[in-house]
């Protein structure tokens, strides 16, 4: 720091000591001038040691600006060519005008000058085009943050290699929980003696002891069907590039021993803390058990889900003391509710339409009202054959509401039971779940992404046929004050055979002895036939499009329809069922375009293919053979090609949801 900017201070006061001095100088002169005289003499000295301060202090400042600038200067260019940071501009055409040494020898090259982007880093390129300010690239095996401004086309490169390693190794050090669930052990193991018990404990336990081993997890097991494991994000990833494998190895080496044993596994990961981590894994295993088991569910902190396995068709594994249960606690709803509202899904078939009848008449049994909500012009030819019978009897016709009236009714009290679907999206009014506080589902499908919020009372089962045959049996446990009347019993009968084909798809036992127990209340199965009748014209469209297949991969039959022609869903899927019968047919799909402007996919197979992860690739849903989706805003041929890259990703095992 100069003396001039230290000794201001000094200089001031006496500049303003000589001002006054030349004042009583002027003042003595009117009286005595001699004494004035004397007084301007002796104070020249005085004066002229201030004016030399001055003049030295303004000569040392004007140095140390000069030599300042000077240093800002250099210091400006040593950091501009020597300083870690890339620097380089751009023309308008993508040539390289100039840059600094360091980001040459970033990119090993003597010089960039005059070379096109193309070729030197063509990352940039879109960076530029599309006008974004920052963005991570990688050139030469090193990582730039680059930022782009576009008004001098200037672009800055900071190396941050170092620091994207240290992100990643902590993301890959990151906790990872997971539940493994053996998921039918205690149905297994119930008639076995201690020694075959024992010996299929060491045998599950010595090969998930081996593959914890083998990919560094730590397992412990907690109970007889439950194990936790513990590791890393980049175990994680590991597992998931190889699929999850411990779920074929558990099932084939337990199958040779004639105890088919199936892994669940839900996964906790994304969350630093521990107690959250336990909840995550938690509910990715009760979405893989709803699901129907056998499958990993990784749930992913953006709200997608991940799901690895679930290609085999799940074993029937439900109770009568659960379907008791639930019949009870729905019993309990109702009777707590003012009255009782029933909707199905979008579209409804006649299982929707079965099991809602069958829930109006537990409510009936319960001395409650029940309303069903139909939206008429949404309805196909079977079921609005089923719809002319039931306006014959008005005690059951009066019970059918349209969404409109449905709002109407609805009240703090009312009880809403959701029927044959689980997602929000495809409920026929979906304004009534955010109206009712109290929901309950019942559902047969798959457990899904997208869930009805806080629903009361949930009973779904992945195993069972259709939604009609779970209704049947909580009618089974209900009070038997109200006899089953023939329709309702047929209407019920009607969405059990049509869910399981006539009894060939997704039939177990369950199935037949409720299909026996409706027979018995009087279903009329040759009015079934009735309302399941087709036209002629119907028929000859249907065998229309299914003149159109092709196969895309052995034992795979793709059917399009014209994109000028439209069909219903209900034909779609019709036509997806005649593919399946064909010899050598493993695996059908049919697109077409619907009514409603939007492209529908049915899919079916026999079990060998999960269409139903295929059908998920694809925002769709369904069960193992039976599923379907639809699209918006596209052409028939481009969901062709969408269809043929979800069964690609199948077989490659990287479906992801």
């Amino acid at each position: 720091m100069p003396s001039y900017l230290e000794n201001r201070s000094i200089v001031y006061p006496l500049v303003w000591l000589m001002g006054i001095t030349v004042v009583l100088l002027g003042v003595i002169a009117y009286f005595n001038w001699l004494f004035s005289v004397i007084g301007l003499f002796l104070s020249v000295f005085p004066f002229y040691y201030i004016f030399m301060i001055d003049y030295r202090m303004r000569k040392e400042t004007e140095e140390y600006i000069t030599t300042l600038s000077y240093r800002v200067k250099k210091v400006g260019e040593e950091a501009l060519m020597e300083m870690p940071i890339g620097i380089m501009l751009i023309n308008d055409d993508y040539y390289i005008e100039w840059t600094n040494p360091f980001l040459a020898s970033c990119l090993a090259e003597e010089t960039l000058v005059g070379r096109s982007l193309y070729d030197v880093a063509d990352l940039l390129i879109p960076l530029i085009k599309q006008e974004v300010e920052t963005e991570i690239i990688t050139l030469h095996d090193r990582k730039f943050r680059v930022i782009h401004k576009r008004e001098e086309r200037l672009l800055y490169f900071f190396d941050v290699t170092e620091q994207t390693e240290i992100e990643k190794l902590y993301e890959d050090e990151r906790t990872v929980i997971s539940i493994i669930f053996l998921d039918n052990y205690d149905d297994l193991t119930q008639g076995m003696d201690d020694q075959t018990k024992s010996s299929l404990n060491s045998m599950v336990t010595s090969i998930l002891n081996k593959w914890a081993n083998d990919n560094g997890v730590f397992l412990k097991r907690v109970s007889s069907e439950r194990f936790i494991a513990v590791f890393n994000e980049h175990i994680l990833q590991h597992l998931e590039k190889g699929k999850f494998t411990i779920l074929d190895d558990v099932r084939e080496l337990t199958s040779k021993q004639n105890v088919p044993l199936t892994l669940s596994i839900g996964v906790g990961s994304g969350v630093s803390s521990l107690p959250e981590l336990g909840t995550v894994a938690q509910s990715s295993l009760d979405l893989a058990l709803g699901r129907g088991g056998d499958q990993v569910a990784i749930k992913q902190l953006n709200g997608k889900v991940k799901f690895f396995g679930g290609k085999t068709n799940p074993v029937e594994k439900r109770t009568r003391v659960r379907a008791r249960v639930i019949s009870h606690a729905l019993k309990e709803l109702i009777t707590e509710s003012d009255k009782v509202i029933i909707m199905g899904h979008k579209n409804p078939d006649m299982d929707a339409i079965g099991a809602s009848i069958g829930i109006q008449k537990v409510a009936q049994m319960n001395q409650r009202d029940a309303y069903i909500v139909v939206n008429f012009q949404e309805i196909d030819t079977s079921v609005a054959r089923l719809m002319t019978e039931i306006m014959k009897q008005e005690t059951l016709s009066s019970r059918f509401i349209t969404p409109e009236e449905a709002l109407e009714l609805a009240t703090g009290d009312t009880l809403l039971v959701v029927v044959d679907t689980h997602k929000p999206s495809l409920v026929i009014e979906e304004k009534l779940l955010y109206k009712i506080d109290h929901v309950v589902v019942i559902d047969h499908h798959r457990r899904g992404e997208e869930f009805i919020e806080n629903p009361l009372l949930v009973y779904m089962e992945p195993y069972a046929s259709s939604t009609s045959e779970l209704v049947t049996e909580l009618l089974e446990y209900q009070p038997k004050k109200e006899k089953i009347d023939m329709l309702e019993a047929t209407a019920l009968l009607a969405g059990i055979i049509v869910d399981t084909k006539s009894f060939t798809l997704r039939t177990g036992a369950r199935t037949f002895d409720a299909a026996s127990y409706l027979r018995g209340q009087g279903a009329d199965t040759v009015l079934v036939q009735k309302f399941l009748k087709e036209d002629v014209y119907t028929y000859i469209r249907r065998a229309k499009l299914i003149e159109t297949v092709s196969f895309y991969k052995e034992g795979i039959a793709i059917a399009k329809a014209q994109s000028d022609q439209v069909y219903d869903q209900v034909l779609i899927a019709q036509a997806a069922d005649t593919l399946l019968t064909m010899d050598s047919v493993v695996a059908s799909f049919v697109i077409s375009k619907r009514s409603d402007n939007v492209i529908g996919i049915s899919a079916r197979s026999l079990g060998d293919i999960n269409v139903q992860l295929i059908m998920e690739g694809l925002a769709g849903g369904g069960h193992l053979t039976n599923a379907a989706t639809q699209i918006s805003n596209i052409s028939v041929e481009m969901a062709e090609e969408k269809l043929k890259a979800a069964i690609d990703e199948y077989f490659e095992g990287r479906l992801k949801e």
